[in-house]
C-alpha cells in the first residue's frame, strides 16, 4: 500500500472528530446522528485528529493499557480510544475485545496452512464481533441524546444492540427477517429487552424499513452503516497486530455479508500504516457464502459491476444479498491488492465441522472464513508458507440448531457428523462404546 497523505486519514492534532464524506468530501460534526451524507447520500467515514504520539510510542501507550494492572483498560476497544472516539468520556461498555488467538493442528491442516491462527471474536460479551462496533455506537447515541436505537438484523447485532441499548438506558428497536434469525440469537434479543420487530421481509427490507425508521421518527440507526460502528470493528485488527507484536501476517481472512468488517480492516490497516504501527500491509481475504455473494461476484468482474441478489444460504449472519457499506470494502480490497471468494454450504459445514471438533467452535457464517482459506490455498492464491489469521466471528451457541441438524438428521450422514449413541443402562454398553472408539 502506498503512504497516504496524512490528511487523508487524520484531521489537525487537537482537532475534534468529524464524519467525513470520501465520495463528495463534505464533513459532518462529530455529534450529528447523520449515517449518511446530506450532500450526495454517501457513507460516512469517520476522521479523528492526528494522535500526539506516534510509532513506538503509541504502540507502548496501548501496551500499558492492556493487561489486568494498574493503570490498564479492561475494554479491547476502549484500549485504542485515540483511533476510536478520542472525546469519549464514560462509554457504554461491558467489557469487550480481548479475544484469542487460537492455534489448532487439525484446522491448520483442514485448511492446508499450517501457519493458520484463529481470531475468536465469539468470545465477546453477547458472543459476536459486533460488541466491538456497538459499545462505540452506543456511546455515540448517548453522547447525542438519542430517543431511540435501531438496527436490522439476521441476529447478531440485534442481540448486542439489545444489551449495550439496556446498559445505556436507550430504547432499543430491532427489525429481523421473520423465520431468517437463529433461536440462540432472537434469545438474546428478547432477555435484553429490546423491542423486537418481526418483519414479513429479508435482512435488506427490514435494512430499508430501518433506515426509514431512522430518517423519519429519529431513531438512531445503529447498522454498520453507522461510521461509529466502523471505528469498534476496526480494533479487531488493531488487537490482533499487537498480539502478534506488530508483525503483521500475510492475510486476514473474514467472513463477509454486508461488508461493514470487510470496511473496517481495510480502514484500520490505512491507519496502521500510516502511523507507523506495522510496515507492511496484509492482504484481505473476504469470503461470502455462494448464495449470497454479490461482492465475490463484482470482484471477479473486476468491481465493474453491482448487482443484489437473492440471498440464500444456512449461514445466516452473511445472508444479505445487498451489502450496505459497499464502497467502503471495494476500498478495502482495492487497497489491500485483496481477494474476494464464495464458497458453498457444504464447504462452510465441513469448515465448522473442524473447527468445532478442535474445541474451538463457531456459528456457520465463522466457518466460511476457514473455508476461504483452504480454497485459496487449493488455488496457489496463498502461498504454503504465506502467514494467515482468520476471524471467527461468532460463539458455536448462537445458532444450536444448525449443528442439531448436521449431526443428529442430515442424510446422507455427512462424514464429520457425530451421531449420538443410544445404550442400556449397562456398564457392558459403555465398554462397547469405548471399545468401538479404539479405546
Amino acid at each position: 500500500m502506498p503512504d497516504p497523505a496524512p490528511d487523508a486519514l487524520f484531521s489537525a492534532a487537537g482537532a475534534a472528530s468529524v464524519q467525513r464524506c470520501p465520495r463528495c468530501g463534505d464533513t459532518t460534526p462529530e455529534l450529528s446522528d447523520a449515517a449518511e451524507c446530506s450532500s450526495c447520500g454517501g457513507l460516512l467515514d469517520i476522521v479523528h485528529a492526528t494522535p500526539p504520539a506516534h510509532g513506538a510510542a503509541l504502540l507502548a501507550l496501548f501496551g500499558v493499557r492492556a493487561g489486568l494492572k494498574p493503570g490498564s483498560e479492561p475494554s479491547g476497544v476502549w484500549r485504542y480510544r485515540e483511533l476510536v472516539m478520542p472525546s469519549a468520556v464514560d462509554p457504554v461498555c461491558h467489557p469487550e475485545g480481548n479475544t484469542p488467538l487460537l492455534a489448532r493442528g487439525s484446522v491448520q491442516t483442514f485448511a492446508r496452512s499450517a501457519s493458520l491462527i484463529l481470531k475468536h471474536e465469539g468470545h465477546n460479551p453477547t458472543g459476536s464481533f459486533k460488541d466491538r462496533g456497538m459499545t462505540v455506537a452506543v456511546t455515540q447515541a448517548r453522547r447525542i441524546g438519542a430517543r431511540a436505537v435501531a438496527c436490522a438484523s439476521t441476529g447478531n447485532t440485534s442481540a448486542s444492540l439489545a444489551a449495550y441499548a439496556s446498559h445505556a438506558g436507550i430504547p432499543a428497536l430491532v427489525f429481523v427477517p421473520r423465520g431468517q434469525i437463529a433461536l440462540g440469537k432472537l434469545a438474546q434479543s428478547l432477555a435484553y429487552g429490546a423491542r423486537t420487530l418481526i418483519v414479513d421481509d429479508d435482512f435488506d427490507g427490514c435494512l430499508r424499513l430501518a433506515r426509514e425508521a431512522s430518517r423519519e421518527l429519529g431513531v438512531y440507526l445503529v447498522n454498520s452503516i453507522n461510521p461509529w460502528r466502523i471505528e469498534g470493528q476496526k480494533t479487531i485488527v488493531f488487537e490482533l497486530l499487537q498480539q502478534l507484536g506488530y508483525d503483521a501476517p500475510d492475510w486476514i481472512a473474514l467472513p463477509a455479508g454486508n461488508l461493514g468488517n470487510t470496511s473496517a480492516f481495510g480502514k484500520a490497516l490505512r491507519e496502521a500504516f500510516a502511523l507507523g504501527m506495522i510496515t507492511r500491509v496484509p492482504r484481505l481475504l473476504a469470503v461470502q457464502a455462494a448464495g449470497a455473494a454479490p461482492f465475490a461476484a463484482a470482484f471477479a468482474a473486476h468491481f465493474a459491476t453491482h448487482q443484489p441478489v437473492h440471498a440464500e444460504t444456512i449461514a445466516t449472519a452473511i445472508k444479505i444479498g445487498d451489502p450496505a457499506s459497499w464502497d467502503r470494502a471495494v476500498r478495502a480490497i482495492t487497497e489491500t491488492n485483496g481477494v474476494v471468494a464464495s464458497v458453498t454450504d457444504d464447504e462452510i459445514l465441513d469448515a465448522k465441522a473442524v473447527i468445532d471438533a478442535s474445541g474451538v467452535g463457531c456459528e456457520p457464517a465463522s466457518a466460511a472464513s476457514v473455508a476461504g482459506v483452504r480454497q485459496l490455498r487449493d488455488k496457489g492464491v496463498i502461498g504454503e508458507h504465506e502467514r494467515v489469521a482468520a476471524i471467527l466471528t461468532g460463539h458455536l451457541l448462537k445458532d444450536p440448531g444448525i449443528i442439531q441438524r448436521y449431526h443428529q438428521e442430515t442424510e446422507p450422514r455427512p462424514a464429520r457428523a457425530n451421531r449420538p449413541i443410544e445404550i442400556g443402562a449397562t456398564l457392558a454398553d459403555v465398554e462397547r462404546v469405548l471399545k468401538a472408539n479404539g479405546e
